[in-house]
């Protein structure tokens, strides 16, 4: 399966990494930047297989239900009850203490539209679970992969965001 995934993503996609995927660490946040396009989850899945690396994503309760749960389990996801009621960040990080390994892959802006600004959850479910941060940038006009080294978040958060948006910069979206 990886070697079919390689030719598909560096052969036939002509697609490229920049950084090195962390595979020494177990948990981490991982954003994913810019989110456009429903083709960002099927590339994640193709990198993914690449990588023969174990990423997950969160998805409300609902889509783990027959018939199509057992797909969603399968691709890495984890529910997560995401009513009003419940504390979104405290439920995420509580998957990171309950699993050996939990690298979380989700997209700050929320949205597949174009945001003016992000989501605050990631880094706050960061901090809350004292995991690392991992800027991943899906670059179609460079057909590039970038990743940075894993960020610990600190006690500065804008600080922390300027650092993550220049990061981004210059990164093109599929739209």
């Amino acid at each position: 399966m990886q070697q079919i995934a390689k030719f598909i993503y560096f052969k036939i996609l002509g697609w490229k990494f920049k950084g090195t995927f962390p595979s020494h660490l177990d948990k981490f946040v991982a954003i994913v930047v810019p989110h456009t396009s429903w083709w960002d989850f099927l590339l994640a899945l193709l990198i993914r297989a690449v990588w023969q690396e174990e990423i997950n994503f969160v998805g409300k309760k609902s889509l783990f239900k027959p018939p199509f749960g057992w797909f969603f389990r399968w691709t890495g996801g984890a529910p997560i009850d995401r009513t009003k009621t419940n504390d979104t960040v405290k439920a995420t990080a509580e998957i990171f203490s309950k699993r050996k390994k939990f690298r979380l892959a989700l997209s700050p802006e929320g949205t597949r539209k174009k945001v003016e600004k992000w989501k605050t959850g990631f880094y706050f479910i960061a901090k809350t679970a004292n995991v690392p941060i991992v800027l991943v940038a899906f670059d179609y006009g460079k057909k590039e992969i970038k990743l940075s080294e894993p960020l610990v978040p600190t006690e500065d958060k804008e600080a922390d965001f300027m650092k993550y948006h220049v990061f981004f910069e210059g990164v093109e979206g599929k739209h």
